[in-house]
């Protein structure tokens, strides 16, 4: 059973008179003009009773009438899309919603003005740490639904007792651990799972959370992503009605911010190799919440995969590790670790799940760990094969700088890594 809290909706039912006809840009991909039409045609025949057989008899009030109703040049109206309402006026569903993104999505839809749905587990955070009433609290301004999205039907049955329909669907959903099972669960199955249950409620709409590492796919919560996003694509080919806006952050803060302590505490910054392996454009959460929020209105961010950063140049964890030792005012003392070290123990790891399967996860961790020590979180070139900090998209005003001065100042509370931390 599910428990939802909820306020009251404005919708606007359409006409039963009237249907929808579309009009396309020589962008294919575009959902460019919606007008609103008659549904059947005015017959003016329709307004003169005759006897059969009996010949109508014109008048000069009749003509005039007939000229009144004629077909004429259709005339463009406004678009009847959520994108011309008043963001009070938008539903805004929001799966995902106590997460490290997703409380901050939610936080800038309210702060916007959007009508703003978000669905919780009943004990959510880091290993189910906030009950009922903390998440609650967390998501004041939203109208909180508990449920759960990894099963359909009760998820179904959830928002069917909302009483309302939806514009908008954002998914912020992501595995907690990157697991094999985990990731297809909650990357794919969950999200799709949003998606379905939006959809049946008026949802035209869907904004995901992705990854810029899925342009890499080694990892299994890559191929659960890129799954989900390809059905997304094809959702809006085979309905103009729908769109979609993929957006694939770099790195996020909290995942560099792991050592700060150590450092604070003497111990060196650990590195793979030399620090320069990878590099990486890290934005900070109300940032990326921010340009989230963002693709639900913008009509230039329908049906596109969007890579993101923040703003500045690209930091491999060389400089990142300088600039946390100059905020301390320290001699830089950095630990390098042999990338080789990882390559070995991904093998025997490997070797062993085939005699002991419950090891698969133990396995994906070290596949993990080895990826994000070794890829860059930035686009991919297509023609060179390197990654790029030149095209990788820059947004929002918070650095890693600042970041990691504030950690210094105040700790990593609600920065916590949870299941993911590597050091």
């Amino acid at each position: 059973m599910s428990l939802c809290y909820s306020s009251t909706f404005i919708t606007l039912p359409s006409s039963k008179n009237q249907t929808f006809s579309i009009n396309f840009s020589s962008h294919s991909s575009h959902f460019i003009n919606l007008f609103k039409v008659n549904s059947a045609p005015y017959s003016p025949l329709s307004s003169f009773s005759k006897k059969p057989n009996e010949p109508i008899k014109y008048t000069k009030q009749k003509l005039n009438l007939f000229a009144s109703i004629s077909p004429s040049q259709p005339v463009e109206t406004t678009p009847l899309t959520f994108r011309t309402k008043n963001p009070k006026d938008v539903n805004v569903l929001v799966v995902g919603s106590t997460g490290y993104i997703g409380k901050f999505v939610v936080k800038e839809l309210i702060k916007r003005g959007f009508n703003v749905t978000a669905i919780a587990r009943e004990k959510s955070g880091t290993k189910g740490s906030n009950d009922k009433e903390t998440t609650l609290a967390e998501l004041r301004g939203a109208n909180v639904c508990f449920s759960d999205v990894t099963n359909l039907d009760t998820f179904d049955e959830s928002l069917k007792n909302l009483g309302v329909s939806f514009d908008v669907v954002v998914s912020c959903l992501a595995s907690r651990n990157g697991g094999v099972k985990d990731s297809w669960k909650i990357d794919y199955e969950a999200t799709k799972n949003s998606l379905l249950a939006g959809r049946k409620l008026g949802a035209s709409h869907f904004v995901l959370l992705s990854a810029i590492c899925v342009q890499k796919p080694l990892l299994e919560f890559q191929r659960a992503k890129l799954k989900l996003e390809d059905e997304l694509v094809k959702e809006a080919e085979k309905d103009d009605r729908f769109s979609y806006s993929i957006v694939r952050p770099t790195a996020f803060f909290k995942s560099l911010g792991g050592q700060v302590d150590l450092v604070k505490d003497g111990k060196p910054y650990v590195m793979f190799g030399d620090g320069k392996l990878c590099a990486c454009k890290p934005i900070s959460e109300q940032d990326l919440a921010s340009f989230i929020v963002d693709c639900v209105m913008s009509d230039d961010k329908i049906n596109k995969i969007l890579p993101i950063g923040g703003p500045g140049k690209a930091l491999t964890p060389l400089e990142q590790g300088e600039i946390l030792f100059k905020l301390l005012g320290k001699e830089p003392k950095f630990f390098k670790v042999p990338i080789g070290i990882m390559d070995f123990a991904i093998g025997v790891l490997d070797s062993l799940v085939k005699v002991f399967p419950s090891l698969e996860d133990a396995a994906e961790y070290g596949k993990i760990g080895r990826y994000y020590a070794a890829e860059s979180m930035l686009i991919l070139d297509p023609d060179t094969g390197e990654y790029s900090d030149e095209m990788t998209p820059s947004y929002g005003n918070d650095t890693l700088e600042d970041f990691f001065a504030r950690v210094l100042r105040e700790g990593m509370a609600g920065q916590e890594l949870g299941e993911q931390t590597i050091f």
